[in-house]
């Protein structure tokens, strides 16, 4: 790589750091701006001892102070503070034990996602307006219009309770099929969709045309031309995807009993843990700012004719 690439490369970074930056300082201040306290909902609590859970946990000092004490903790320890209600845990290790689970569920569903996509979009573009082109894109519609939820919840009811092919509790490996699937949907259908438009917009253009009257086999022009400059918008949606679905199966994970990072999630808005929502979210805001960074780096890779600036 040269030196322009490299510069790129170098702003990219930096502007990521800005942003999960922006991030932080926003849902601090958000968090502390919301009305109630994460000790209101004790019961029988007197004065005396929220003063007291304040004090321990530093929240009785001004709240600048707190942000630089908070934003020093990330930085130099990537320490996001003790859980307010689950005694005697640190907020990252609570993250990390789920992400443990969701990263197994979300990468699986990544893969599977774009691997489906990108062959049934290559099928489609290519027997374009043909009858399986047809059959692929009315599924794959039915897909993106279907909410998530809705699906593993079908699926939970067909394949789980009815069949009883898989388990429905999704702590166990073979629990994890179903949620896999049912995660994996929604994105393989908008992958498909992406790489049959791009592929059909690849196909038209003057260098195919060129390939073929040279006498260039089909083979080659459709996997070493046409498919490779199709990916570029894919890679756009993967990256972000990725992030959005290791963090973000919070339905799924509920519909399928996951112990993972999404369950967590939704029990520390409900039980008010304000350093737990805090951290689940800068973690998920800092992973989808790290796959839009690799995403651009990935550009160069696909396709060398692009300019980075």
């Amino acid at each position: 790589m040269n030196s322009k690439t490299w510069l790129y490369i170098l702003k990219r970074i930096l502007l990521a750091i800005l942003t999960v930056w922006v991030v932080i300082t926003v849902t601090f201040f958000v968090m502390h701006a919301v009305p109630g306290g994460p000790f209101n909902s004790e019961k029988a609590i007197s004065d005396a001892a929220k003063a007291a859970l304040e004090a321990k946990y530093g929240l009785d000092k001004p709240v600048g102070e707190q942000y630089v004490t908070y934003l020093k903790d990330i930085v130099t320890e990537f320490d996001f503070g003790p859980s307010l209600k689950q005694k005697g845990r640190d907020v990252i290790s609570i993250i990390l034990d789920g992400l443990k689970t969701s990263a197994i569920l979300g990468v699986c569903a990544a893969v599977l996602a774009l691997i489906v996509g990108v062959i049934l979009g290559a099928v489609a573009a290519i027997k374009h307006n043909k009858l399986i082109d047809k059959f692929i894109m009315v599924i794959m519609t039915a897909f993106v219009s279907m909410p998530s939820f809705i699906m593993g919840a079908l699926m939970l009811i067909v394949f789980a309770n009815k069949l009883r092919w898989f388990p429905a509790n999704g702590s166990t490996t073979a629990g994890l099929i179903l949620p896999i699937i049912a995660l994996s949907l929604y994105p393989m259908a908008y992958i498909t969709r992406l790489t049959r438009s791009s592929m059909l917009d690849v196909l038209g253009q003057d260098y195919i045309r060129t390939a073929r009257a040279k006498g260039v086999a089909p083979r080659a022009v459709i996997f070493k031309h046409a498919l490779k400059n199709s990916l570029i918008p894919v890679i756009t949606y993967f990256g972000p995807m990725l992030a959005y679905i290791v963090t973000g199966s919070l339905v799924i994970e509920k519909i399928f009993a996951v112990p993972g990072i999404g369950r967590a999630f939704v029990n520390s808005i409900t039980a008010r843990d304000y350093p737990l929502i805090m951290g689940t979210t800068i973690v998920l805001a800092t992973l989808i700012v790290v796959m839009n960074l690799i995403s651009d780096i990935m550009y160069k890779v696909v396709d060398p004719r692009i300019t980075l600036e």
